[in-house]
């Protein structure tokens, strides 16, 4: 098994401030370093409006993070952010594949 690299952009909650958005990237991404995986980058794009609304929110905080990752971790990775409440939607784009 080799680790692949993955691109992951996630919105969240426009209530979050910086510091709770912060914490809850970290959070997850340690979900990513515990299983080996390493982190590349975090992006935090901010406070931007939604193409369409979303669970009634019209706005979002936008992160994008890189990183490499077994496929069993990015799974898992992608399931706990959908169960997260403050975590609006959720993208995980495979970066190596051909």
């Amino acid at each position: 098994m080799s680790a692949h690299k993955y691109e992951l952009m996630f919105i969240a909650d426009p209530e979050l401030d910086e510091r709770g958005l912060k914490k809850l990237t970290e959070q997850y991404l340690e979900l990513v370093t515990k299983e080996g995986g390493s982190v590349e980058g975090v992006d935090y794009w901010g406070r931007r409006k939604l193409a369409y609304e979303i669970d009634g929110k019209t706005e979002g905080n936008y992160v994008v993070a890189t990183y490499a990752a077994e496929p069993a971790t990015s799974a898992e990775l992608d399931r706990v952010l959908n169960l997260n409440e403050s975590v609006v939607r959720t993208k995980i784009i495979r970066k190596d594949a051909k």
